[in-house]
């Protein structure tokens, strides 16, 4: 009999994912450890309706040139990476952090280092009050490629990664350097 949740394979995908990766940061491991633990609630965890918190997958994309694509989020008015909720369709959370940030950006062609950059887990109003424990990604854009604001941003911008754009959403800025890393990693192989 099929299970009817049709989050499991994408919550064994995640419990995969966050137990084999190595942390790029202290912060980074302790919030992999606390969404862990969230894990163990089931596939209910990565959906935006369990309450005491859920999986979000997000993806901060560069270009060639090494700029960072951010958007100014529509409801909390700050500049951030693109990513969001986890949806049923999705089956690994590269797939939901590739979903979002081509959704969000309008660009096509993004590819998503398969393994996380960062994790971070931040109060929201989901539900009344929750909290997203995002798991994050970097996304390379192909070389020309033009961004289209989604209903979900007020506006998209392309920005040195020396020069971040205010108010940023928290931990938005410690995603730079590991992304850029990704980056570098790329242009050398």
């Amino acid at each position: 009999m099929p299970d009817p949740n049709p989050y499991t394979e994408l919550h064994a995908d995640a419990v995969a994912t966050l137990s084999r990766w190595t942390a790029t940061s202290p912060a980074a491991g302790a919030a992999r450890d606390r969404t862990l633990a969230l894990l163990a609630d089931g596939p209910v965890a990565m959906s935006r309706t369990h309450r005491a918190g859920h999986v979000t997958a997000s993806a901060l994309v560069l270009d060639p040139d090494g700029r960072v694509l951010l958007c100014l989020h529509g409801k909390i008015r700050r500049w951030m990476q693109l990513g969001g909720h986890c949806e049923p369709a999705d089956r690994t959370l590269v797939a939901a952090a590739l979903r979002e940030a081509t959704e969000e950006s309008g660009i096509t062609g993004l590819t998503v280092e398969p393994e996380p950059i960062d994790v971070d887990i931040h109060q929201v109003a989901c539900q009344g009050g929750s909290f997203h424990y995002d798991v994050r990604y970097a996304a390379l854009a192909p070389a020309g490629a033009v961004e289209r604001v989604s209903t979900e941003s007020e506006a998209l911008g392309w920005f040195p990664p020396d020069r971040l754009p205010e108010p940023l959403a928290h931990a938005t800025a410690q995603l730079v350097p590991p992304a850029l890393a990704v980056l570098a990693r790329h242009a050398g192989g």
